[in-house]
């Protein structure tokens, strides 16, 4: 995967925090060793199972890591503050700083020589892969940012990492699961019936979930959608996948470990619109 993959990336941004005037020096880049890992996975501990309702297992509870066999053949983009706020993971090593948000991207060569890809657990992948043949994907997934890096400054750089990451292996699609925070699909009924009536994926690019783990999302009438209250309850990181042009997949699935409904995300390259691949495209090196 080394071979193949290219890895180099490095962007950053200042700007004044909100609370003081200290000024918040970030930078995006991919984890470069196992001390890096170990922060991202440090981070997801923090975010997923301090912050949010995932529930740890005995090791997950001693070693306070979020952690899985995937965390070995993907790459980690890290959103790192070098400045001297005393927020995040942090970093060992001569590269000093704080990991403050994190995303895993798994290539296709790298999920073809191992394991798949982790959201095949969830939903069935292979008739995809199959009628895009031609096309790279790139999964996404395990994204996380520190309750108080969650800004619009923070998620852009995150997204311009991702962003040149795509450019520089030339992927085609990106996809993965993104979560709703809960696993009672009746008090998420709104949001999945939206995203069912006005986002379903077309026939070339529609996935399903598992048939053991299926959870059927039309569960109110499109007529009887609130849109405004729809968009309201949809996670921030959805609606961001819903601007950038992105499909889902048809029916949702509950983890119960880390206590959500997940939603399948397919977001051809081609579809994103030219203001966001400009904007992603400003952030200066």
């Amino acid at each position: 995967m080394k071979e193949t993959i290219k890895t180099k990336i490095a962007k950053h941004m200042q700007f004044k925090s909100q609370k003081n005037s200290k000024k918040i020096d970030l930078c995006v880049r991919l984890s470069e060793n196992k001390n890096d890992i170990h922060a991202a996975q440090s981070l997801r501990f923090k975010v997923f199972y301090k912050e949010m309702s995932a529930h740890p297992n005995a090791l997950t509870r001693v070693i306070r890591r979020d952690r899985d066999s995937y965390d070995k053949i993907c790459n980690h983009m890290l959103v790192i503050d070098q400045s001297s706020q005393k927020r995040g993971v942090p970093l060992i090593g001569k590269k000093r700083g704080r990991v403050v948000g994190t995303y895993r991207l798994t290539p296709q060569i790298a999920a073809e020589k191992n394991y798949g890809f982790y959201s095949q657990h969830e939903y069935e992948l292979t008739h995809l892969l199959e009628k895009h043949k031609n096309k790279k994907f790139l999964e996404l997934g395990r994204s996380c940012v520190l309750k108080e890096y969650r800004n619009k400054s923070t998620i852009e750089l995150l997204w311009q990492g991702v962003w040149k990451y795509l450019n520089d292996n030339n992927i085609d699609v990106m996809i993965g699961c993104a979560s709703f925070q809960g696993t009672d699909p009746n008090e998420l009924a709104l949001p999945l019936s939206f995203l069912y009536h006005n986002s379903l994926a077309p026939d070339e690019w529609l996935v399903r979930a598992q048939p053991d783990r299926f959870v059927d999302m039309n569960i109110i009438k499109k007529e009887d959608i609130d849109t405004k209250e729809a968009l309201k309850a949809l996670p921030p990181l959805i609606k961001g996948y819903l601007r950038l042009g992105a499909y889902v997949g048809n029916g949702a699935v509950i983890d119960h470990q880390f206590g959500t409904t997940d939603v399948f995300i397919i977001m051809p390259r081609k579809l994103i619109e030219d203001r966001f691949v400009t904007k992603f495209n400003k952030a200066k090196p």
